[in-house]
């Protein structure tokens, strides 16, 4: 019983190193294209969202100030932590308010709705739209239970829950503060998921909002984010792009994070850190919104959708042990693999280099996985596929019986044992023969013949 449990213990445990070991599969690695484009921003972090492509990056793990964008994860923790966004009413304190006094906040102007309520779907309006520092503070202390602190930690566990590893939030507004930073790349992960959460998509992309409480609808509040608004000054908008946040403070420089749909095909692009000034104290244009325009266009007329290596496309041929008449077996990718490429690339671009043993035993199965392939652009890895087998082999038992025996045969030790037994019958031979002299001898000696 105990050595059928133990062998029971051993094939699961077999089981489960071989699904590790082979659970690669395709995923998007981090590689940057070449947009030929002299950015502004410092940090750039433009991924496609069809296919979780990385297109261009710069700087993309680097901590840098999020400014504004902060409220990208405010957002999300109001809208997992209140159940019911239009119905659920927040009163405006002046107290919280106060908060901002000195700062030179943006804000939605809810000074004006002192000791009044409004619901929180109005404030993520607030918050989103004119990016309302006001705003974010009335939410933080409404779900925080009147301890923004306690919020904010709310945000930090998100953080690490959505696996940022450079990102620390001190507040809900993004005003700036030392240990209040991120990355363009962890701004990436936060916006995709806050993507999933209701109403983000439509508030993020409005670009005029009239509040319930503004009866005459003198004081509308206006998107700060001109990509998405035509009527804005400056040469920012861009009409396929879609929401999200912007962010401005002096030392975060100009910050957005976009995306942008055309034809069916989506990006992302999170740009930090253009500058707002320039050595001469002059206000700078908005080159965060300029870098994504650029890159989008670029993106969006440079690159496509391209299959790399088909279904049934052979990557590699390996041997095959104790088979009859089948000494190599194919290897093909599991599923086919796609994935944005630049329309103008060269076929010597891309390189596929397999990761597999020199041979695999029989009995194989068709589509069992046999090892894995790295496919590269120029270098950089594009992705992990896993190499399946292409046919089914089925095992030989006379083949193995005499690969068994030719194997031992041919052993080194099997090799040196007989040479030792050869050495010894060769001594015995020798021994024998000396012998049989010696006997000789002794019978010429007791027996001597007659001359």
């Amino acid at each position: 019983m105990r050595k059928k449990l133990l062998r029971v213990m051993s094939a699961a445990l077999v089981t489960i190193i071989t699904a590790l070991i082979f659970c690669v599969g395709a995923g998007a690695a981090s590689i940057s294209f070449d947009p030929g484009i002299e950015t502004n921003s410092d940090y750039i972090y433009l991924i496609n969202l069809d296919t979780d492509t990385p297109i261009y990056q710069k700087n993309a793990d680097k901590r840098c100030y999020p400014a504004s964008t902060t409220k990208i994860m405010t957002y999300i923790i109001v809208t997992e932590k209140v159940k019911d966004l239009e119905n659920t009413m927040v009163p405006i304190k002046e107290s919280v308010l106060n908060e901002l006094e000195g700062t030179d906040s943006s804000v939605a102007g809810l000074y004006n709705y002192i000791d009044k309520e409004i619901s929180v779907l109005e404030l993520l309006y607030c918050m989103m739209v004119p990016s309302g520092n006001d705003a974010a503070l009335v939410l933080a202390d409404f779900v925080g239970n009147g301890d923004v602190s306690a919020f904010v930690d709310l945000m930090n566990q998100k953080a690490k829950e959505l696996g940022c590893k450079n990102t620390h939030f001190t507040n809900p507004h993004g005003l700036h503060d030392e240990e209040h930073y991120t990355t363009a790349y962890d701004l990436y992960k936060i916006t995709e998921y806050a993507i999933t959460t209701p109403h983000f998509t439509d508030i993020t992309n409005t670009t005029t909002y009239y509040l319930s409480l503004d009866e005459d609808g003198e004081s509308p509040l206006v998107t700060t984010n001109s990509m998405i608004n035509e009527n804005a000054e400056g040469d920012y908008y861009y009409e396929y792009a879609r929401g999200i946040k912007t962010g401005t403070t002096d030392e975060a420089g100009f910050c957005i994070v976009s995306t942008a749909m055309n034809e069916g095909v989506a990006y992302m692009c999170v740009a930090m850190h253009a500058p707002c000034y320039d050595e001469n104290g002059e206000y700078l244009d908005n080159g965060a919104m300029q870098d994504s325009k650029a890159l989008y266009e670029w993106a969006f007329g440079g690159m496509d959708l391209q299959e790399v290596v088909g279904e049934q496309t052979p990557v590699c041929e390996i041997n095959v042990n104790y088979a009859m008449g089948k000494d190599t077996l194919r290897l093909v990718p599991e599923y086919a693999y796609s994935t944005m490429l630049p329309v103008d690339r060269e076929k010597n671009d891309l390189k596929i280099e397999p990761n597999v043993s020199e041979s695999i035993d029989s009995p194989i199965t068709k589509g069992t996985r046999v090892g894995t392939a790295t496919v590269y652009y120029k270098n950089q890895p594009l992705t992990t596929i896993n190499l399946v087998a292409d046919e089914t082999i089925e095992k030989s038992e006379l083949v193995y019986i005499m690969t068994v025996v030719k194997n031992v045969v041919t052993s080194p030790i099997f090799i040196i044992a007989a040479a030792f037994v050869l050495v010894l019958f060769i001594a015995y031979l020798i021994f024998v023969a000396r012998i049989g002299r010696k006997k000789d001898k002794e019978e010429k000696v007791n027996n001597p013949r007659d001359l």
